[in-house]
């Protein structure tokens, strides 16, 4: 099922969840699985530098084919930027996607983040897992 019919939800789920990249490659956020019969509603995502020290580039990407589990490098597909090497200050955090900016994530896609500096930025996703 490549676009899963929202009209008739059989539940919604919340979840929060949360990654500091090691490197300074793309890795995945959040994956939506080929076949998960699932699409996800992404409410926030939030890149907070906590190296403390210096401003750090952050990179959020809509990634088409690649949803692999989270952390592991983007397999095939094109990244779709949503925020494309922003400056995060020191001690700061950039919201990159909020309530008034959301974005459904199909199957087969995922969410992934760019790091300019290893372990420099955590980041954070709110979104809703909907079923029909």
């Amino acid at each position: 099922m490549a676009n899963p019919n929202i009209v008739n939800v059989t539940s919604i789920l919340g979840t929060t969840t949360y990654y500091t990249p090691t490197g300074t490659s793309a890795v995945v956020l959040l994956p939506n699985a080929a076949a998960s019969g699932l699409v996800f509603k992404i409410n926030q995502i939030v890149a907070a530098n906590v190296n403390g020290t210096s401003a750090v580039n952050a990179t959020v990407s809509i990634y088409s084919n690649g949803a692999v589990a989270q952390g592991s490098a983007p397999s095939g597909g094109t990244a779709y930027p949503v925020i494309s090497t922003i400056a995060v200050p020191a001690s700061a955090s950039v919201i990159a996607v909020d309530k008034t900016t959301a974005i459904y994530l199909m199957e087969g896609h995922s969410i992934t983040i760019t790091s300019g500096t290893a372990s420099g930025i955590t980041y954070t996703i709110s979104y809703e897992s909907i079923a029909s």
